[in-house]
């Protein structure tokens, strides 16, 4: 399943309605007019149901969702609940439907019962006090489905704002027949061996860069500097206008330098993420590797255009340091309860159950190319040998994204979280395309930015 190139952000209105309530003017005017009207027609009874509603009887918990494939779980849900039904409907994918969300929350009115959030914009929800707290509703009951980091992600403090879904641990994807002519028998295991391959791809005069390093990247380069040890945010929903910022940490800037080395060498590319360019080169045999989370197999293999030659393998993402390896995560998407739900304890129900059987999960799986976080399915025997096709049939998860979400240990989001993104691509982008800017004084003039930025809104920052 493809994300946004926020990955979880919301939009430019969200962020200054989440901290208009922390700063000292108030409420923001940013919001768009009128909008609160469609998001309050998506989220009405059951004449706006894009699903069918199977006890018209019953009582109803209003979704907004984009997963693939959705409609399908959505009837499983509501076959076996008598008593309890799922009235979904599509209100947009990521920022389309956060930019909905958000307009609802500040008219007080046109929310649906349960939302798809991204975990990334949980926290600019949280301090709006948009999302019910589980842990009244029963939010322990399913801990134990989930690993620990993957739980981090959607608690703060003792509160549990939502239930998680799917995930994107890190993998590393690249095409095993330009290796070979390339000389490269192995893919690399550490960053060190990655630059030196790069290196080798391009003497052996390959027409193809090694990989590309998307300044737009945002949640993929916090990522990668999370792998380098970056926790740049300490945050607390329970005290929403504290906050500790450290952006501009070594390993952060070791990154940049790093990549910055190799696109000065001409080894690998800086194409927007997501683009047509990109993704031509995806499958055209212009980039060697990709980089990708674990919806990536399914991205990759629905673009058009795929070359007939191409011999796709799946390794795990290089480490910095091969004997402590470090894992990390690109994306991940959950169910929120919202604020202004009917009856929480109903909604809970759909949140924690909806993806709650294996049958629903080989639907979201098999035809929406999402990568489970509920542990009956990610640690059965049906997924870990589950053989993908389009890699030749290797067992991808089993070889790479299996291992890579075990040891993900979870990360912590800020409040103001499309700020902070719109302010590293500039910054990234200054630094590695434009080279107006060293990548030490990029990630520095991050910091100062950013910290200044929350300041003004009113948070106290440490």
């Amino acid at each position: 399943m493809k994300r946004s190139l926020a990955v979880g952000t919301a939009a430019v209105g969200l962020l200054a309605l989440a901290l208009g309530a922390c700063s000292s003017g108030g409420g923001s005017t940013t919001a768009s007019e009128g909008a609160s009207g469609a998001a309050t027609g998506a989220a009405g009874g059951s004449g706006s149901c894009t699903n069918k509603i199977v006890n018209p009887d019953a009582k109803q918990v209003t979704v907004w969702a984009w997963y693939p494939a959705f409609e399908q779980v959505v009837d499983l849900f509501n076959n076996s609940h008598k008593d309890l039904q799922i009235c979904w409907s599509n209100a947009g994918q990521g920022n389309d439907e956060y930019t909905k969300f958000s307009t609802a929350v500040e008219a007080g009115t046109g929310a649906p019962d349960v939302v798809m959030l991204e975990t990334e914009v949980l926290s600019s929800f949280t301090i709006r006090n948009a999302l019910v707290d589980l842990s009244k509703y029963g939010a322990a009951d399913v801990k134990k489905n989930y690993s620990d980091g993957v739980w981090k992600d959607v608690t703060s403090g003792d509160a549990v704002y939502a239930i998680p879904v799917d995930g994107g641990p890190m993998g590393m994807l690249y095409r095993k027949d330009l290796f070979d002519k390339a000389g490269i028998t192995t893919p690399p295991t550490t960053w060190a061996e990655f630059a030196a391959d790069a290196q080798k791809m391009h003497d052996s005069g390959s027409k193809a860069l090694f990989t590309d390093f998307p300044t737009n990247g945002r949640a993929y380069l916090q990522a990668l500097f999370a792998q380098k040890g970056s926790a740049p945010y300490v945050y607390d929903a329970a005290k929403a206008t504290d906050v500790s910022i450290k952006l501009n940490d070594q390993g952060s800037k070791d990154v940049m330098k790093y990549w910055q080395g190799l696109t000065d060498k001409g080894l690998v590319g800086t194409d927007d993420a997501f683009t047509t360019d990109y993704n031509t080169k995806l499958v055209d045999g212009g980039y060697a590797v990709y980089l990708a989370a674990a919806w990536g197999p399914g991205y990759l293999s629905g673009l058009s255009g795929t070359d007939p030659t191409a011999v796709w393998q799946a390794a795990p993402i290089p480490q910095w340091d091969a004997s402590a390896p470090a894992q990390v995560n690109w994306g991940g998407s959950t169910f929120a309860v919202t604020s202004q739900a009917k009856d929480p304890a109903a909604a809970a129900t759909v949140a924690k159950e909806v993806f709650g059987t294996e049958e629903a999960w080989k639907v979201g799986i098999e035809k929406g190319a999402l990568f489970p976080l509920w542990k009956p399915i990610l640690e059965s025997d049906y997924f870990t040998n589950l053989a993908y096709p389009f890699f030749g049939g290797q067992k991808i998860n089993q070889d790479v994204f299996l291992k890579a979400s075990q040891g993900y240990k979870g990360f912590t989001w800020s409040p103001f979280q499309n700020f902070a993104y719109d302010k590293l691509t500039e910054e990234a982008n200054a630094a590695i395309v434009q080279k107006t800017k060293s990548t030490d004084d990029a990630i520095d003039n991050l910091q100062k930015t950013v910290v200044d930025y929350a300041k003004a809104q009113g948070f106290t920052v440490k």
